[in-house]
């Protein structure tokens, strides 16, 4: 298997000269960073000392500066001429997007217009933008790209816990246990500095990972001992179940914390009783011994003060069943005592650089700022006041991603979209049908920095700025607030979204003074429409966290300290206790059948990130990486005609992508798996399903019935 690179590379640079502080574009452990230059040319970044990434980078990372200098970079507005896109005025191009916006919300509505954000924005944009579609839009429909990353183990934390955060505790803190279930999350590859908090776990042999693959996350805990729960794709709800079974029949659950700090135990485990481990080996192909060996390492790992974690990740939660499927998750963890203790818990991994503050502060379609609930009378009446307007002008809750999109271009839907840091044609489910919509629309416009697979089919491209070119703050993993620094002075003709949406405000008929344009005055603004909410920023100031301050949130006043663990008094939920929830396994929402035989599940490699439409442009990622694969286990390639290197398409109900056999004998033989960075005819989530998880609206990415077949 692939060793991970962790650390610095030994041929890199040379020590950094005096440059900027900032923090990694990538993913939501945003690994510290030093970045040194005067241009993008010259820029170059070094890792800094800091709680999560602890001096090291991946080698996404390293190569950040290189992002920088695409040769791609968009600098100039684009507009669509005779089928082709133009060069063109900041002034006519936002001239026309706020003409046509203005025709079609007089004509229609004001939601004919939908706005589709990203959790890789920064909060001061995530906020502006979710300002910006209710108030100078007035529109209901906005949702955002987090959707299809947290939204399952968000609604399942609330549910829980009446409060969601990623990881209700420091990352660092799970670096001292030695008992650690991840359940569908491959770090390794997806977030490597983040292995060094596994280190004391997989040393003991209490590293214990549940993915139908053989991941190089399986292979840090195998070489020591550890566990790999190596389930059947879409089957983690029963898995749980068996595992809490266990725990209860077998005397590992902690009886004292059940009574006193948790509620609804009996409904829940009325269900669970059912799940004998045999019955949960049945359905998922995960040997009783490894369940019970699990369950054992964690108990006497919390009984021994050693500490005990459960953390999940996408493989858990992209599902139809997703948000049961975190909830049964969750149901372990309390059955064993694990939550709200110093020491023990459950945390989700956020997977964007801000997943976690883009869905606290509007971007969301059922989110006002503070993660306030639209429908709450009380959160409308307070933002409303910040904002200056009636709270019976605020729109309701909207349609969620995927219900957003395939709604485009339809009588009852949006006749234009705002996109802003999203590659829809390549990062949604069904993707040929999402295209399909997007070319339905009368105006879509993209503001993106480079020319994605979306902005390519856009009618207005607004050319923004990069990451070391704007000031803002982000949202760690573990909930804390980060600075990002201007490192570089952007090219001319790039302008900052704040800018962007400040002059289509003013266009809109929106007073001058209504959006700020620099980054400082938005959070000020943020702060006092967060004050008070669930997700509260009141007390955080750029001063305190430019004077290197720890801020987790909440934190409610400026001499507050922020709050690094959560729930170590009580949960936030009305009585104070935490609640289990009833969650039954009901499967994938597609079988395999004789025509399609196979589960495929998707997921990261090491080198690419999201959509790769940042990391394809990096000579060395593509590199490292080659071209677009399926992974197969070498007999079930054999009984399709297939061998390792050979061209093949991969055919669900839904349309077919193709892409270059990679055996891999610790497959299992029933499933193959798909990266999903690729673009055109190699995207993966062309024969993903687009079934949604019936509360977050969650797409069912991890599990699609599929046939492989030799490319023509």
């Amino acid at each position: 298997m692939t060793v991970v690179e962790i650390g610095p590379v030994t041929d890199r640079r040379e020590p950094a000269a005096v440059g900027t502080a900032t923090h990694c574009p990538y993913c939501g452990l945003q690994c510290a960073m030093t970045v040194t230059g005067d241009g993008p040319a010259t820029a170059t970044v070094e890792p800094r000392q800091f709680p999560t990434n602890r001096g090291g980078l991946c080698r996404k990372g390293w190569t950040a500066a290189d992002v920088l200098r695409v040769q791609d970079r968009l600098t100039t507005p684009l507009v669509r001429v005779d089928g082709d896109l133009v060069p063109t005025s900041w002034e006519h191009a936002l001239d026309l997007v706020a003409s046509t916006l203005t025709k079609l919300r007089a004509e229609h509505g004001p939601d004919s217009v939908g706005v589709f954000g990203a959790g890789g924005l920064t909060n001061e944009k995530s906020y502006l933008l979710g300002k910006f579609a209710r108030v100078a839009l007035g529109t209901s429909n906005i949702d955002y790209n987090g959707r299809f990353c947290m939204s399952s183990a968000a609604a399942a934390g609330n549910r829980a816990f009446g409060l969601d955060r990623g990881l209700p505790f420091p990352v660092s803190d799970v670096g001292s246990a030695r008992a650690v279930l991840i359940l569908g999350g491959n770090v390794a590859e997806t977030m490597p500095p983040f292995t060094a908090h596994l280190a004391t776990a997989a040393e003991a042999g209490g590293l214990i990972v549940a993915d139908p693959r053989r991941t190089p996350t399986v292979d840090r805990a195998l070489a020591a001992g550890g566990v790999h729960l190596q389930l059947s794709p879409g089957t983690d709800l029963a898995l749980a179940l068996g595992m809490t079974h266990l725990a209860v029949a077998e005397g590992y659950a902690d009886r004292d914390y059940l009574d006193e700090r948790t509620e609804g135990f009996d409904a829940f485990w009325a269900t669970a009783a059912q799940w004998w481990p045999e019955r949960a080996e049945r359905v998922t192909g995960v040997p009783v011994s490894r369940m019970r060996e699990t369950v054992r390492a964690l108990a006497e790992s919390r009984d021994a003060g050693t500490g005990a974690y459960v953390l999940t990740a996408r493989g858990a939660e992209q599902h139809a069943s997703g948000t049961d499927t975190v909830s049964a998750v969750i149901a372990l963890a309390l059955v064993l005592g694990l939550p709200g203790n110093r020491g023990t818990g459950y945390g989700a991994i956020t997977g964007q650089g801000n997943g976690q503050g883009g869905r606290e502060h509007g971007q969301k379609a059922d989110q006002l700022p503070g993660y306030r609930s639209i429908t709450d009378p009380a959160a409308r009446e307070h933002v409303a006041g910040v904002w200056g307007i009636d709270s019976a002008d605020l729109p309701g809750p909207g349609r969620s991603a995927y219900e957003l999109l395939d709604s485009l271009g339809r009588a009852d839907g949006p006749r234009a979209l705002m996109v802003h840091g999203s590659n829809l044609a390549v990062s949604a489910p069904r993707a040929a049908h999402v295209v399909d919509r997007l070319d339905a629309l009368e105006l879509l416009v993209v503001t993106d920095f480079v020319l994605s697979e979306t902005a390519a089919r856009a009618d207005v491209v607004l050319p923004t700025l990069q990451w070391a070119e704007e000031e803002g703050t982000m949202t760690s993993l573990e909930g804390r607030i980060l600075r990002r620094r201007r490192a570089l002075r952007a090219p001319d003709g790039a302008r900052g979204e704040l800018d962007i949406l400040a002059d289509l405000a003013e266009r809109l008929g929106q007073p001058a003074d209504r959006f700020p344009r620099d980054a400082a005055t938005a959070f000020e603004e943020l702060r006092r429409a967060s004050a008070g909410g669930p997700a509260d920023y009141s007390g955080v100031t750029y001063e305190r966290l430019d004077a290197g301050e720890a801020l987790h949130w909440p934190v409610p006043a400026v001499d507050h300290p922020g709050t690094p663990r959560l729930f170590l008094d009580r949960f936030r939920t009305p009585s104070g206790r935490a609640r289990f929830t009833v969650a039954d396994h009901v499967g994938p929402a597609e079988t395999v059948d004789e025509d399609f035989p196979l589960l495929a599940t998707t997921g990261r490699v090491l080198a690419h990130y999201q959509s790769g439409a940042q990391t394809r442009r990096v000579a060395e990622l593509v590199a490292a990486t080659g071209p677009m694969f399926v992974e197969v286990h070498p007999d079930t390639a054999e009984r399709a005609g297939l061998a390792d290197g050979d061209a093949a398409s991969v055919v669900s109900r839904r349309g077919t992508t193709r892409a270059r056999v990679k055996t891999e004998a610790t497959m299992r033989l029933d499933t193959v798996f798909l990266p999903f960075h690729f673009a055109g005819a190699e995207r993966a989530n062309l024969v993903t399903n687009d079934a949604l998880d019936p509360t977050s609206r969650m797409p069912e990415f991890k599990v699609a019935a599929v046939r492989l077949e030799r490319a023509s």
